[in-house]
């Protein structure tokens, strides 16, 4: 019997040590690219409460009662369009040039992104975002909700020539 630990594929471990070029300044970008995002979403919401208000008018007042849901309904469509389509980014991560893998090195998909969403919104309001601070002392940057969710946000072009 070997002493060993066993050995796992390259392409499926993001070792900060030996690929530290994945985890450079992801805090930072993280931070740019939910500010990029939240701007986005607000946007978003301009027309989403002019087809809600259109609703509210053919139902007679009843549609009007989606203007209390209207954020979450767009932000998480938002998060599920973008962060869990075939991308595994938001259009803020494709800017500042960062990607969500799982733990294994699959790409997101969209019940992921949800659920990472959600988790990130209650730790922060329950716990105060000082629950971020926790990227500061993981090996991957990794925040409490992808430490919960099994995932890491890794920079996107040199993951594209480790892939290679």
């Amino acid at each position: 019997m070997s002493n060993e630990a066993p050995t796992r594929s390259d392409s499926a471990v993001y070792d900060p040590d030996l690929r530290p070029e994945l985890f450079d300044a992801i805090l930072s970008k993280r931070v740019v690219a939910f500010v990029v995002d939240a701007i986005i979403i607000v946007l978003l919401m301009i027309p989403a409460a002019l087809v809600v208000f259109i609703v509210g008018v053919v139902t007679f007042g009843i549609g009007w009662l989606l203007y209390g849901a209207l954020f979450a309904i767009v932000a998480l469509g938002y998060i599920a369009l973008t962060l869990g389509g075939p991308r595994s980014a938001t259009v803020g991560m494709r800017l500042t040039d960062i990607e969500m893998r799982t733990w294994n090195g699959g790409p997101s998909f969209p019940l992921l992104a949800v659920m990472h969403a959600l988790i990130f919104w209650f730790s922060v309001g329950l716990l105060t975002p000082f629950i971020l601070l926790v990227g500061l002392f993981t090996r991957r940057r990794q925040l409490l909700h992808d430490l919960l969710l099994g995932t890491i946000v890794v920079n996107s072009a040199p993951l594209r020539s480790f892939e290679k």
